[in-house]
């Protein structure tokens, strides 16, 4: 029956599918992969106890999980609650189907529901029957890593964040101990093993070739869980995420998520999990900025890498800089208070209305001049209380229409548009546009023709841009999105008219509660397109359609609509593209209150880097705590072999100085061991450590007097090197075969005159290297992993065998 391989394969099985777990919203797909693990690795045992033949294992094992997915998600249609049916195949084919629809529509994690938990049950119970017939019934253990490798290429493949190293680990861990199981399950087949009657029986080394696979499997993880850890720019945060907290002298980057990655989450997940509630003397409050999209590069909008000197960090009471072209209209002051939900994660950076003049907030803030963001290199924004005093512009029509053009260095930067622009889509804009006589009246026409009629459709579920042709497809042909690909369409087709424009992302104001306070929650995550005015600055537009057909609470500003229009926007025309309401979301099975965040913890990486040239004084106390941490490793060998000498001679010395020197193994006399056979024996395994220190042979079926013997032919003959190993001979000889062990008194300062002569016969990087990382202790290391690998495979669950047996020879 093989029951030990069975129980070690789906263990294996069990801890590989834990590297599924940043796909998944809660717990219950884990607990369902348990059962589908269980009930195939009972099939096999069954197949096998029946001795059908190797061809049979898969069916069986495939019926047996399909009456176990049956028995979970759909009892009422099977026979029995098990027995698979036309009907439970049905209605097990209709959960896959929404299974499906789920994956797509939603990015990872997922939320919960029967339909992608079954999908997940599924193929952890296909992986666990390929691993049971391979490792357990073919006997091809290291094949059966193949499938437990298709557990981690899935969320490899959907995200770009690593997985934990942790889940690395123990789905590793699981592979070496099939292999060590299966290792020892062929070396059975040679017959019982012979019990050893002696405890020296006992510690007889396993076979050379299975000792040097434990060391290799050992070594492979640790190396592979190490490596990206320790590795200068592979971990984002730096060397055991020690960057993140580095000083401020040198250059330091911090990876923030993507913004776009991020909205997209939000907007599919359909929660109404709170963010942030703010208070304001704003009547009508404007949005909450996050990020300004300057960089249009053909894929997609990004910020340019943002250069941070001392000069930017927010201090209490000192002003922000200057709005950039904030200088001919009216603004007035708004005071808001904002307090963010201590759930949200890897916000660091502050939504803030725009635009913000002084910020009151503790911790390492900074502010981007350019486009007013406001960052930290370490801190985060969950949690924290901080006050934002702003200047809310109040352009007219008329200012904006007769605004001067901008500076050179404005549209240099604003109005880079990709090379290769499908023409189509400046001849859409140009007709859009045409007859307008300023570009204030251009940019409110590309506004309206988004907002008004039924040329597009509020759709959540659209594939997010990634290339300009998905920006054209977007604007010619299915004109189905939601508010990231207007955005992005109308900051193009602006720049495409001279506009310089860019793409804000954050929060719009949300909604009012009773008792004058304003929510924000996850489902108002939004984009919108700033396009750049002289005298005004950065303008607002809004060219996503609104209520719900649209984003629900997305407004237009004043200053672009006709007298007497709503601020409300014309609402598209798509009642089956609506986004659903509050109380519709917690209706629908797939919402869940889950961790709905513009910047979440699972939100995949963009890599964008922030370059901090900040030489306010500090230090690199991550770079220096990592080095401390390295010179630690480095110096451990030759720690632990000092600790080894000394822990060696203190077992034999007596008390008091002259056994402190006798432990040293350094100069004087004194008092005498209290075990004088004792004292020889650890002298000659000291000497033996020495001799391998500095590379020289040591035979270990040679006797003491021959080691002697051969040692001292790298002396100097007549030295007092050569008499002391012949006294250290003469001592171990005695103490193995003499009834009186010799005199031990001399056996510290012997073994130092040794020592002294052996470091002056060999080379200097010999000597030195046994002194840095003597091989005798990364001896004692590999000996000690080649015996924790030899009792892990020992480790056989043979009770849990046992019993399983009684079970079915019942």
């Amino acid at each position: 029956m093989r029951v030990h391989l069975t129980i070690v394969a789906a263990v294996a099985t069990l801890l590989s599918s834990i590297g599924l777990y940043p796909l998944f919203e809660g717990t219950g797909w884990a607990w369902s992969g348990v059962g589908a693990i269980a009930t195939v690795a009972a099939a096999g045992a069954l197949s096998r106890r029946l001795r059908l033949p190797a061809v049979a294992d898969p069916p069986v094992a495939l019926f047996f999980l399909l009456a176990y997915l049956t028995l979970r998600y759909a009892p009422g249609q099977a026979l029995l609650g098990a027995v698979p049916t036309p009907a439970s195949l049905a209605r097990l084919a209709e959960l896959a189907g929404e299974g499906w629809e789920t994956a797509n529509r939603y990015a990872a994690p997922v939320p919960p529901g029967p339909g992608i938990e079954l999908l997940a049950t599924s193929g952890i119970g296909a992986v666990a029957v390929m691993v049971d017939l391979l490792a357990v019934r073919l006997r091809r253990a290291a094949a059966a890593g193949l499938p437990l490798l298709a557990l981690y290429s899935v969320p490899a493949a959907i995200r770009e964040e690593s997985l934990s190293w942790v889940a690395f680990a123990l789905g590793a861990a699981g592979f070496l101990w099939l292999l060590l199981i299966d290792s020892r399950e062929q070396t059975r087949a040679w017959g019982r093993p012979v019990p050893p009657r002696s405890a020296a029986a006992r510690r007889i080394r396993p076979h050379p070739m299975a000792s040097s696979g434990n060391r290799v499997g050992l070594a492979a993880v640790a190396i592979a869980v190490a490596v990206p850890t320790v590795v200068p720019g592979v971990h984002p945060r730096g060397p055991f995420g020690l960057g993140a907290g580095a000083g401020e002298s040198g250059s330091q980057t911090v990876t923030t998520p993507d913004p776009l990655v991020s909205l997209k989450r939000e907007l599919t997940r359909q929660s109404d999990e709170v963010v942030l509630v703010y208070r304001t003397d704003d009547q009508a409050p404007d949005y909450l900025r996050l990020f300004a999209l300057d960089r249009f590069d053909g894929d997609h909008w990004t910020y340019s890498p943002l250069q941070s000197s001392p000069r930017d960090r927010i201090t209490e009471g000192r002003p922000l800089p200057a709005p950039p072209g904030l200088s001919a209209v009216r603004s007035r002051p708004v005071t808001t208070r904002i307090s963010v939900a201590s759930h949200v994660r890897n916000m660091n950076f502050l939504p803030v209305p725009y635009a913000p003049a002084m910020v009151s907030i503790g911790g390492d803030w900074r502010v981007h001049a350019p486009s007013l963001m406001i960052y930290s290199l370490r801190d985060e924004a969950a949690g924290r209380t901080y006050t934002v005093s702003s200047l809310r512009a109040e352009p007219t029509p008329r200012q904006l229409a007769q605004a001067p053009s901008p500076a050179a260095e404005v549209l240099r930067r604003y109005l880079g548009v990709p090379g290769d622009l499908p023409p189509q889509v400046r001849r859409l804009t140009e007709q859009i546009t045409a007859g307008a006589r300023s570009q204030y009246e251009q940019a409110r026409r590309l506004q309206r023709w988004f907002t008004t009629g039924d040329r597009f459709v509020y759709d959540t579920s659209a594939i997010a841009p990634r290339a300009t042709s998905d920006l054209v497809d977007f604007l010619l042909v299915n004109r189905r999105g939601y508010c990231e690909q207007f955005a992005a369409s109308m900051a193009l087709m602006a720049r495409l008219l001279g506009i310089p424009a860019r793409v804000a992302m954050g929060y719009t104001s949300g909604t009012q509660a009773p008792d004058g306070r304003w929510v924000v929650r996850s489902r108002d995550a939004h984009a919108w397109p700033e396009l750049y005015f002289e005298g005004a600055g950065w303008v607002r537009f809004e060219p996503t359609p609104a209520g719900p057909g649209g984003q629900g609470s997305a407004t237009v500003p004043s200053y672009t609509r006709e007298s007497g229009e709503d601020n409300r926007q014309p609402q598209a025309s798509a009642p089956d593209a609506a986004e659903p309401s509050p109380s519709q979301a917690a209706q629908t099975p797939d919402a869940t209150p889950g961790a709905g965040r513009l910047a979440d913890r699972d939100a995949p990486q963009a890599g964008r880097e922030m370059a901090a040239d900040a030489a306010d004084g500090g230090g690199p106390f991550g770079w220096i705590a990592a080095g401390l941490l390295t010179a630690l490793v480095l110096s451990a060998p030759m720690a632990a072999r000092s600790l080894a000498r000394r822990r060696r001679w203190a077992q034999v010395a007596p008390a008091g100085a002259a056994g402190r020197r006798l432990a040293g193994g350094g100069r004087g006399g004194g008092q005498a061991p209290s075990d004088p056979g004792a004292a020889a024996h650890a002298a000659w395994r000291e000497l033996r450590a020495e001799a391998i220190d500095h590379g020289l042979a040591w035979r270990s079926g040679e006797s003491p007097r021959a080691t002697a013997r051969r040692l001292s032919r790298t002396l100097e003959p007549g030295s007092p090197a050569v008499a002391a190993l012949e006294r250290l001979a003469r001592a171990e000889e005695r103490a193995r075969y003499a009834r009186v062990p010799a005199p031990a008194d001399t056996l510290g300062e012997d073994i130092r005159i040794v020592r002294e002569a052996f470091g002056a016969a060999v080379d200097r990087r010999t000597r030195w290297r046994a002194r840095l990382a003597p091989p005798s202790t990364m001896e004692g290391l590999r000996e000690g992993a080649a015996r924790f690998a030899a009792d892990l495979g020992r480790f056989d669950a043979h009770r849990l065998g046992v019993v399983l047996r009684r079970v079915f020879r019942r």
